[in-house]
Parts: C-alpha cells; sequence; structure tokens
C-alpha cells in the first residue's frame, strides 16, 4: 500500500460530456465538475462536448490518455442501458486496468437516491496510461454523489489509507 501524502497535491484533469443533447449553453453536469474540481485545488487544463458515439468518445479520450499533460479523466453522461448509450464500450478497451470497486461503489451510493434503477448505471472507472478516467451518469445528482462521496477524496494525496495520486503519471 502506497503511504499518503500529508499535503494535497493538485491534479490536471480534464472533463468530458457525452451528450447529444447538450452543448455549452446548458452543459451544467460538465459545468459542476469542472467547477468542483478547481475548487477542490485541482487544475482543470481540457473540457469537451462530445456526441455519444463510441468511436468519438474513444478519440478525444485517447488523445488525453496520450497528453503528458492530463492526469485525471472526469467524464459525464453516456453510462445508461439502452443502446444508445455507449461510454463503457469506447472506454473499456483503452484501460490498462478497471478499477471494478468504483462502479459497485457508485450504484450503492445511488442505491440511497435512486433506488434498485441503479442497477441500469454502468459507471466505471480504470487507469490507462497512468491516466485515472472515471465515467458517471450525466445527471446533476449522479455527478454530485460521484464527486463528493468518492472522487474527491481519492484525487486526495492526504486521504487515509489509500489515493489514486501516486498511481498518476507525472506531467
Amino acid at each position: 500500500m502506497d503511504k499518503p501524502e500529508s499535503e494535497f497535491k493538485a491534479a490536471a484533469i480534464a472533463v468530458l460530456t457525452v451528450s447529444d443533447k447538450r452543448d455549452a449553453s446548458n452543459d451544467s453536469s460538465g459545468d459542476y465538475l469542472r467547477e468542483a474540481a478547481s475548487e477542490a485545488g485541482h487544475e482543470v487544463i481540457d473540457h469537451a462536448i462530445v456526441k455519444d458515439n463510441k468511436y468519438r468518445i474513444r478519440a478525444i479520450v485517447s488523445s488525453w490518455i496520450a497528453s503528458d499533460d492530463v492526469q485525471v479523466i472526469l467524464i459525464n453522461g453516456g453510462t445508461g442501458f439502452s443502446a444508445s448509450n455507449s461510454t463503457p464500450e469506447a472506454l473499456q478497451p483503452l484501460f490498462d486496468r478497471e478499477i471494478d470497486g468504483f462502479g459497485e461503489l457508485f450504484r450503492m451510493v445511488s442505491y440511497e437516491d435512486i433506488g434498485s434503477a441503479t442497477l441500469q448505471s454502468r459507471a466505471l472507472a480504470g487507469m490507462a496510461n497512468q491516466t485515472l478516467i472515471f465515467a458517471i451518469p450525466g445527471s446533476g445528482n449522479a455527478c454530485r454523489s460521484a464527486w463528493e462521496r468518492i472522487i474527491a477524496d481519492q484525487l486526495d494525496a492526504r486521504t487515509r489509507p489509500c489515493n489514486f495520486i501516486s498511481h498518476l503519471k507525472k506531467p
């Protein structure tokens, strides 16, 4: 187990909204994630909105994974169970390692708000080229729950007994 740090270390974050309906004027979930990350002390270095198409999603995420600058990618949207949602299919081939516990924990947290409907959430996370990737539903409540109850702590080097900061690429 890695020894947690005693001080906060900012991560370089990119935020991707996957939606066929959102644009810069109404991307409230993407706005929330960027604001929450900035308020926590992280640096949001890029963001984008993309239609729910696994190849377009994969292209953007791949460029961030290959970048020397992006350490964390936060993706909202495209994780539902309908056939038009393709975020998990876009991401899984890119992962060096999947973080199975994230989806399980997200669904546990989400159950408190939406009950058994959480079964249709395909939230997931993984690592690729030392880049941490979280994919969560696009609703504002889901983004808030994921950030406040899971992600924020895991992006804080002071979180004990462990966090993901030491596993990220060095920019």
